[in-house]
């Protein structure tokens, strides 16, 4: 083509198309020639298998194992029985540990009067509107296997991720936007995987935003005369289709074609969704936000809340911390940084949800991977823990202000309720309307889903 001293690219040619009347007749041209047109939408609204209590879900994922006896788990036998030897206990092999007292004192909190220690001031104040499970169970012990686990259900292979499994079961209900977001300033462990498609058509991948001074790169439109993205996607979109249609059942490809029109999309929505110049002085401080911050927890639970209210499906915001997790083998201390950094955040987006009306139909989650040993670990620290820990939901039809399960006198093993992470699963999907048995996905000549072949849905925890 006169002009080009090299190979053009795709996009230098649709320009060099544009300065004439070349674009509009070869877009013409190629619908003429039967070129087919995109593929229906795979991220459509869909129908769950009932009706749902939730509509859309923000997930608070907090990576490194969070002590549970530290935090939501009060044990005074073990505060009684610090220093003292500990014999086999919850799976592992604790001999010869001495037992560690917890550090931080419990309180009750809200009218229900659920215990919740010091680190978490604020959250203690909104357990009225929390249910927490402290008998959750987990089958690993290493945190890549246990994150993994986490969020797909799976412990040592990569399998489809929660929120990919959501927005394949339920679609999207804007398209200006992603359908699953994950806020994630560093990689947790098991990286990307987490919040990764795997096999299932990579429409239902995650879209990762960094925070910083700009979180969504590259999509407010560039100058140029006016209706020239419009007639440069016309013709990307003829291409696409007629290269997608010799190539049937690539997903990749038909993600990337679905991508360019994301992209078109979030112009107009998403610079809008991430921008808090609207956001009155009150509402940036019940989040603890400062308006030029945009790197912290709590920009990052309000962009949460802004985005759950535009359409987005799902939401997930990890918790790294700024630059240690909550992995506190040397001391337990290092816990403290970490609580006073999101404590007030998460709080904030519970009493936001609720004043707008939106918690009735959103589900909250807060979780870890798993919890910590009562016994020492390094100097004044705890060691990996898959037996017990806790986790916590909120709105979307949990119920509210109840503590449920019980670990034994040390936090060592459950006694009472116990949840499986795959139990974990099927009751965030059926509160979303979506049966987890049902909820499957042909892959390899089996059928798959999130939580492989077991899972009960905790009716305990239900509204």
């Amino acid at each position: 083509m006169p002009g080009f001293q090299t190979h053009p690219t795709r996009r230098a040619v649709i320009r060099s198309a544009v300065g004439g009347a070349l674009l509009p007749a070869f877009a013409s041209q190629l619908l003429a020639e039967g070129n087919p047109a995109p593929p229906a939408d795979p991220l459509a609204p869909k129908k769950p298998h009932f009706a749902p209590k939730a509509n859309r879900v923000i997930v608070l994922f907090s990576s490194g194992g969070v002590s549970q006896m530290d935090t939501f788990d009060p044990k005074p036998k073990l505060m009684a029985a610090d220093g003292k030897q500990l014999g086999a206990g919850g799976g592992l092999s604790l001999q010869q540990k001495p037992l560690l007292r917890p550090r931080w004192a419990f309180k009750p909190g809200g009218k229900c009067g659920t215990m919740v220690s010091d680190l978490f001031p604020h959250l203690r104040d909104r357990m009225d509107d929390i249910c927490l499970v402290r008998s959750m169970s987990t089958d690993n012990n290493e945190h890549y296997q246990a994150s993994l686990a986490m969020h797909t259900g799976s412990f040592f292979v990569a399998r489809p991720s929660l929120g990919a499994w959501v927005g394949y079961g339920l679609g999207t209900v804007n398209r200006n936007l992603p359908a699953f977001v994950v806020i994630a300033p560093h990689l947790p462990y098991a990286g990307g995987q987490v919040w990764a498609n795997d096999f299932l058509p990579a429409h239902y991948q995650g879209t990762r935003v960094v925070p910083g001074a700009d979180p969504v790169p590259n999509v407010r439109p560039q100058p140029g005369p006016a209706g020239l993205q419009e007639l440069e996607l016309g013709l990307a979109n003829s291409l696409n289709a007629a290269h997608l249609a010799a190539r049937p059942g690539d997903t990749d490809l038909a993600a990337r074609v679905r991508s360019f029109e994301t992209a078109f999309r979030m112009q107009a929505e998403a610079p809008e969704a991430f921008d808090l110049s609207k956001e009155t002085d009150e509402t940036l401080a019940l989040y603890g936000v400062d308006r030029k911050d945009t790197r912290g927890f709590g920009w990052q639970c309000l962009i949460a809340r802004r985005l759950a209210e535009r359409g987005v499906r799902f939401v997930e915001l990890i918790d790294t911390g700024s630059a240690n997790n909550w992995d506190s083998h040397g001391d337990m201390g290092g816990h403290e940084p970490l609580a006073r950094m999101i404590d007030k955040p998460v709080a904030g987006l519970l009493a936001d949800l609720k004043r707008r009306g939106m918690l009735a139909d959103t589900l909250v989650v807060w979780t870890t991977e798993f919890g910590r040993t009562p016994g020492v670990d390094g100097e004044k620290g705890r060691g990996h823990h898959p037996a017990c820990f806790s986790s916590w939901l909120a709105g979307g039809g949990v119920k509210a202000g109840v503590a449920y399960g019980k670990t034994d006198d040390i936090a060592a093993t459950v006694a009472e309720d116990k949840v499986h992470v795959h139990d974990f699963h099927a009751t965030i999907l059926h509160l979303l309307g979506l049966d987890h048995e049902k909820l499957t996905y042909r892959h390899a000549g089996r059928d798959y889903r999130l939580t492989d072949v077991s899972g009960t849905v905790v009716r305990g925890v239900l509204a």
